[in-house]
C-alpha cells in the first residue's frame, strides 16, 4: 500500500474511533507511518485527506451493499442477505458514526457524501420494494419508500442500541424484528 492510501486508510480508522476533532494530523501521521510532508504532498489538509477517506468509507458500504443489493434470490432473500451480513456491530457504521460528529455534518462537503449515501441507501432499497411489489412478492399494500427509510433507520438503530447495551446480540434482534416486519408482507 502507499503513502497516499495509508494516510486514507488510517483517517478512516481514526474517524471511526475517534471522531473528526479527535483525528489529529499526528494521530494520522503516527497511524499511517507517513510523514508531515508526505501528508500535505498528497492532501491539501486535514478536511482534503478527511473527504477522501469519508469517500471511500462510502464507496465500501455502497460496494458491499450492492454485491447483496443484486445478488441471486428474491428481493425479501437479498434485503434480508443485506442486513444479516456479519458486521462489527459494536464498532457501528463507519458511514452512520459520522452523523452524530458535529463537525462532519456543520461542513457541507464531509456531510455531503454521509447524506448521499444515506441517500442512495434508501432510493436502492425502496426500488428493490417497488421490485417484490410488482412482481407479486409483496403485498401492493407495502410502501416502498417508507419501508425502505424505515429498514435504514433500524439498521442505524440496531448500532445504537448494540453500542449502549455492549452487545451484539441487541443488533442482531434488531434485523430480526425488521425482517419479522417485512415478512409480514410477503404474498
Amino acid at each position: 500500500m502507499d503513502t497516499r492510501e495509508r494516510l486514507i486508510a488510517s483517517t478512516r480508522e481514526l474517524l471511526w474511533e475517534r471522531g473528526y476533532v479527535g483525528t489529529s494530523p499526528k494521530a494520522i501521521q503516527e497511524r499511517s507511518g507517513a510523514g508531515q510532508g508526505s501528508m500535505y504532498h498528497h492532501f491539501r489538509g486535514k478536511p482534503d485527506l478527511a473527504l477522501a477517506a469519508i469517500r471511500r468509507s462510502v464507496e465500501e458500504l455502497r460496494g458491499r451493499a450492492e454485491a447483496e443489493f443484486g445478488g441471486p434470490g428474491t428481493v425479501v432473500e437479498r434485503i434480508t442477505a443485506y442486513l444479516r451480513r456479519e458486521r462489527d456491530a459494536l464498532k457501528g457504521c463507519p458511514v452512520g458514526r459520522l452523523t452524530q460528529d458535529p463537525d462532519v455534518m456543520a461542513d457541507p462537503e464531509l456531510r455531503r457524501p454521509v447524506e448521499e449515501t444515506f441517500g442512495w441507501l434508501t432510493d436502492r432499497l425502496a426500488g428493490l420494494l417497488a421490485e417484490g411489489r410488482a412482481s407479486g412478492e409483496l403485498a401492493t399494500g407495502l410502501d416502498p419508500v417508507a419501508t425502505a427509510t424505515a429498514l435504514v433507520a433500524v439498521l442505524q438503530g440496531g448500532y445504537v442500541l448494540a453500542r449502549a447495551a455492549d452487545s451484539a446480540e441487541v443488533y442482531a434482534r434488531a434485523m430480526d424484528g425488521a425482517l419479522g416486519l417485512l415478512t409480514a408482507h410477503v404474498r
